[in-house]
């Protein structure tokens, strides 16, 4: 993602806002510190908060939960919570 200044917004935003049309997501500074983001609509929410660095892509389709094998606690609940409780 590309920093761009806000004197480079103001004289080049033609320019910026085809390529972020074009998908591109741009970081625009104002003094050396960032104020804006300018992201393409219709985009996926998700996309959005990765590209402001919010969360991570995910590593790999969501068919590799179904692989993930259940398995039983020998520790009941109840135990997991008075042990995190402490004993008084």
């Amino acid at each position: 993602m590309e920093t761009v200044t806000h004197r480079e917004m103001r004289n080049q935003s033609g320019d910026i806002l085809r390529r972020v049309e074009a998908g591109e997501s741009v970081q625009v500074s104002n003094n050396g510190r960032l104020a804006a983001l300018i992201i393409p609509i219709g985009g996926d929410s998700l996309d959005g908060l990765v590209a402001r660095g919010e969360a991570r892509a995910a590593r790999s389709s969501t068919n590799t939960l179904a692989k993930i094998r259940r398995v039983t606690s020998p520790v009941s609940t109840e135990a997991i919570l008075s042990d995190l409780r402490g004993r008084w």
